[in-house]
């Protein structure tokens, strides 16, 4: 559930994504992402995500601080009651062109346009700087638009230290909830056709369902209220996993379905060249 910009291997991978009314700023969704990842390469690395907005900048990313278990208490908080799926719906300000900066034991690059990638690696530690597939910034290009690539830097030694990625954004589309979970862990781009072995647990929330909604999540006592805020009270969660596999493509539902608890209205969506 993730593209590599070289050989790796990825599992156990968590991915929220929560709507909410933030106090300060407006209605926004915050995303979560967490996996175990094993660099195969012989050199440096890196994770692409796909995100659903146009306006993203290095203070959207949140620091977990004391909080590196925030993913897992929220799995904790769904898996007695979370089943495997057994099928999924299949659905056909500016900001600088490329942001370079540090996060946990990444160096990342935020591109609205990810064919001005490339220009920028000079701008990332030689330890941690990938190789890029052209044609493979090129499918994002084609294929999200509108969308901000995150180009997540990492070496072999950072790979298994990394803390769960948390960032809010104003979204493209404020009542559809989308996770990237495009999968290629070869460098090149992702096969739309292809079928993919899945081990990820999707989490979802909202603040405006009703009071017994959901899985009430177990926070640290001493969580930053900064960091809390950005944070569900409840959740609600599928594992698909267990040798299953599915057809390439990220997991998306309506505001109006998450509403329902319903996890059956989860669609499996791929992009379409624009």
């Amino acid at each position: 559930m993730c593209i590599s910009t070289s050989e790796a291997a990825f599992s156990g991978t968590i991915v929220y994504c929560g709507r909410q009314h933030h106090p300060l700023h407006g209605l926004i969704h915050v995303l979560g992402y967490q996996n175990t990842a094993v660099n195969l390469a012989s050199g440096p690395n890196a994770m692409l995500l796909h995100l659903p907005t146009s306006r993203l900048t290095p203070g959207h990313f949140l620091s977990v601080g004391r909080g590196g278990d925030v993913l897992e208490r929220m799995v904790a908080a769904v898996r007695p009651v979370a089943v495997a799926a057994d099928e999924i719906t299949w659905m056909s300000g500016e900001p600088e062109s490329v942001q370079v900066f540090e996060h946990d034991v990444y160096t990342v690059l935020l591109a609205t346009d990810p064919t001005a990638i490339p220009a920028a690696l000079q701008q990332v530690p030689s330890h941690r700087r990938p190789d890029l597939d052209p044609d493979l910034l090129r499918f994002y290009a084609d294929h999200f638009p509108d969308h901000t690539i995150a180009v997540c830097c990492f070496d072999n030694a950072d790979a298994r230290r990394a803390r769960p990625l948390l960032l809010w954004y104003p979204p493209l589309d404020p009542d559809r909830l989308t996770v990237p979970a495009l999968d290629s862990h070869t460098g090149a781009v992702p096969d739309l056709d292809a079928v993919v072995p899945v081990d990820h647990w999707v989490l979802l929330s909202t603040d405006q369902a009703p009071s017994n909604w959901g899985e009430p999540v177990d926070y640290p006592e001493n969580m930053r209220h900064s960091l809390r805020s950005f944070l569900p009270a409840a959740v609600v969660g599928q594992y698909y996993g267990g040798g299953d596999a599915l057809l390439n493509g990220d997991f998306t539902i309506s505001h109006s379905d998450l509403l329902t608890g319903d996890l059956d209205r989860v669609e499996r969506c791929r992009p379409t060249r624009r």
